[in-house]
């Protein structure tokens, strides 16, 4: 028996070896554990600093002629944007922690992770911390990484005391193919997965801006958690939407705590609707009652990272193919019926590159494609878009945007900010562009 066994693992070797062998490059992540005590992050995790360069940015927001560029975990840019051909960096917001933020008249509103923080804006290049709102959150995401907190579930009133997350080091290694991409099994058997926690950091909330800096709420880009609508603020967690009551701006009050399931990425408000992406499908709720959305819809897709925007009965979705979000078969565009939010139809899905943030003012849709750029469409006939390209612009890189009434086009990605004039969409005009400087390694 064991003479045969030993002659078939080498007639498999022999097979191996006499495919042709290919080597393909492939660049895995190593997550490293780090803790902090809460202790530490309300005693040192807020300060105000004199404007920096990006470095590593994540979402955008706008309110008036103010701008908001989160520094990812690090904090918040505050950008004077009343000329868009010359954006003035004003100040820097630093908060431990922070991946998202939104703004009702002169206040603030950021996370720093378990925490909900309230700034006064009054003078941009000095906010004032006036409230925080301990253990808000207990788990987040950023950037596709998990992080939590030791809260006890069972015992709410014990609070937490430390928090759990992690720093990525990229591992670059080289296996051997048989030249189709298929791994050779007997040079490299470990396979390498990200965690099934690790789900994109995606979100969308698109407001309408108010022309007066002092009312209304601003606007913020697909990849964001926190959406404002009227005097209520929602922020998705990893399965929860947390509520808070702003209706006295400078003094909110935690409000309900709607369950939606574990994977929850984005939300997206329109009309008396949210919509909630998460990594396995979109979730309609009717917000008749702000203080009270209630679940009335899922439509289920399979397992990706997916940002939603909504123009009257279309939905836009996008599906990315990345481990992190569980891998969908390709990168898609989807478009999706919702006229009847009680049964949402999808009605065709779109070849994409690498779709990441989108936008919509109708009728044109913006697409973000990663390293494979920006695309603008035509969607005056939804079900035709893939025949109506308007622009590709491939030497960027684009992870969000947002598309204001004034023909005002905000971009984020990781070579830096952009703005452009659409007034005439079929030659956008480049106004400016805020650089991402790389600190020296």
């Amino acid at each position: 028996m064991k003479k045969s066994l030993l002659v078939l693992a080498v007639a498999l070797l022999g097979l191996t070896s006499c495919k042709d062998q290919c080597h393909q490059t492939n660049v895995s992540r190593n997550l490293i554990s780090k803790q902090i005590s809460t202790a530490d992050l309300r005693n040192n995790g807020v300060a105000i600093a004199g404007a920096k360069s990006l470095e590593k940015p994540g979402k955008i927001y706008v309110k008036g002629s103010y701008l908001f560029i989160n520094e990812i975990k690090k904090g918040i840019h505050i950008i004077d944007n009343s000329d868009p051909n010359n954006p003035k960096n004003l100040s820097f917001l630093s908060i431990l922690g922070n991946a998202d933020m939104a703004v009702k008249g002169n206040m603030l509103y950021a996370d720093s992770y378990t925490d909900f923080l309230v700034f006064d804006l009054s003078d941009p290049t000095q906010p004032k911390l006036l409230k925080r709102i301990e253990n808000a959150f207990t788990s987040g995401m950023v950037e596709g990484v998990s992080w939590f907190s030791n809260a006890n579930g069972m015992n709410p009133a014990m609070a937490p005391t430390q928090i759990t997350d992690y720093d990525v080091e990229l591992i670059t290694s080289v296996i051997e193919t048989d030249c189709e991409g298929n791994m050779n099994p007997w040079s490299n058997p470990w396979l390498v997965f990200d965690s099934f926690f690790n789900a994109s950091s995606s979100f969308s909330a698109s407001l309408s801006s108010s022309s007066s800096p002092n009312q209304g709420s601003g606007t913020g880009g697909s990849m964001a958690r926190f959406a404002i609508v009227n005097n209520t603020l929602y922020a998705v967690t990893n399965q929860n939407m947390q509520l808070f009551d702003i209706s006295q701006p400078q003094n909110p009050q935690k409000g309900n705590v709607v369950t939606l399931g574990w994977g929850i990425e984005t939300i997206f408000p329109y009309q008396d609707r949210l919509y909630v992406g998460s990594t396995t499908g979109v979730h309609i709720l009717s917000n008749a009652d702000p203080n009270n959305p209630v679940r009335v819809a899922t439509l289920s897709h399979v397992r990706a990272c997916d940002p939603v925007v909504v123009h009257e009965n279309h939905a836009y979705v996008t599906l990315r193919q990345q481990t992190i979000c569980g891998g969908s078969p390709s990168n898609q565009l989807d478009l999706i019926d919702v006229k009847d939010m009680y049964a949402p139809k999808l009605l065709k899905s779109f070849p994409m590159e690498g779709p990441y943030g989108l936008g919509v003012d109708h009728p044109t849709l913006f697409v973000c494609e990663g390293s494979h750029g920006l695309k603008m469409f035509d969607v005056s006939n939804p079900l035709e878009l893939d025949k109506h390209l308007l622009n590709h612009f491939k030497n960027m890189d684009a992870y969000d945007v947002i598309p204001l009434s004034t023909k005002l086009l905000l971009l984020i990605g990781k070579d830096g900010f952009y703005q452009y004039d659409y007034t005439d969409r079929n030659n956008p005009r480049l106004l400016s562009k805020i650089p991402v400087t790389r600190p020296e390694a």
